[in-house]
């Protein structure tokens, strides 16, 4: 099993894929084959599990650690992070498999001080 498998199972992936936009095209064609959205997100992945910086991202990903960050961004931009949670939820209800008898709300309410300025 590869890092890149250990980090994004299958089921994760299969997940991912339906929530990621869509890679963009080049009208002009050419250019450098893009680097693999799996193997992004598992970078992102062992930067966010591990500690380690952007620069010091291992090179067995295939993506250098300015297009993993620069995807990162992106994605962060389209809230690709808030919605695979959302996407679970959501087929997990579907299947009948939530129990909403042990759900919490929480709220904070703070007065305004100074007439709210």
């Amino acid at each position: 099993m590869t890092s890149v498998e250990r980090l994004v199972p299958d089921d994760l992936w299969q997940l991912f894929q339906d929530v990621v936009p869509p890679a963009p095209t080049r009208p002009q064609g050419g250019g450098r084959r893009r680097a693999g959205d799996r193997e992004v997100l598992a970078a992102i992945l062992c930067v966010a599990t591990s500690g380690c910086t952007w620069r010091q991202l291992p090179p067995v990903f295939g993506a250098s650690w300015q297009t993993v960050h620069r995807r990162f961004t992106a994605w962060a931009r389209a809230r690709v992070g808030a919605t695979p949670h959302r996407v679970v939820r959501d087929r997990l209800g579907e299947r009948g498999d939530l129990d909403w008898s042990r759900c919490a709300l929480d709220a904070v309410s703070v007065r305004a001080t100074q007439g709210g300025l």
